[in-house]
């Protein structure tokens, strides 16, 4: 392994479980879970919510993905901050004007099945997503310099989620 990647890996397990903050975005404490893995009864909505990702709320309701996010299904969610949505253009004021078909095969190239550790992720060449495509993985970036991972290990009630600073183009 090249010792570039070697570090990234290395960085990005060492970015660690619990509380996991960047540029504003944190992980809300909760209790224990009834899933194995899962943390409280904050859905990944209700934890995007709380941690101010309102583009990313916005754009879920809008596209109707509000159910499927808070759903028992263990999901890995990676999030956008909101100056990642905005860089690509998409606000709250806007997200309404996305077209629907777009913004849905952009979010769920966002979502993975399963609950996805960094560990996970880091080791993977490539994850699957629910829009049916793969997602490139090299160390902390994603394909190929779309996003870094920037925070990791968020968990929710239903899954998990990591912090990017770009958003995904499938």
């Amino acid at each position: 392994m090249p010792q570039e990647e070697a570090t990234r890996r290395t960085v990005l397990r060492g970015i660690g479980t619990g509380i996991a903050i960047a540029g504003g975005v944190g992980a809300a404490g909760a209790s224990p879970g009834k899933r194995k893995g899962a943390r409280g009864d904050d859905t990944i909505v209700d934890v995007a919510v709380a941690n101010g990702f309102d583009v990313l709320a916005a754009a879920v309701t809008e596209a109707d993905l509000v159910d499927t996010l808070s759903g028992n299904r263990q999901l890995t969610v990676f999030a956008p901050t909101d100056d990642a949505f905005n860089a690509a253009g998409i606000t709250v004021d806007n997200v309404d004007q996305v077209d629907d078909e777009f913004l849905l095969s952009v979010l769920t190239y966002h979502v993975t099945p399963g609950r996805r550790y960094a560990s996970s992720v880091v080791n993977a060449p490539r994850v699957r997503t629910l829009n049916g495509a793969d997602v490139a993985v090299d160390g902390t970036e994603l394909n190929g310099g779309q996003a870094d991972i920037v925070a990791t290990n968020i968990e929710a009630g239903n899954g998990v989620v990591h912090v990017i600073d770009g958003v995904l183009l499938p």
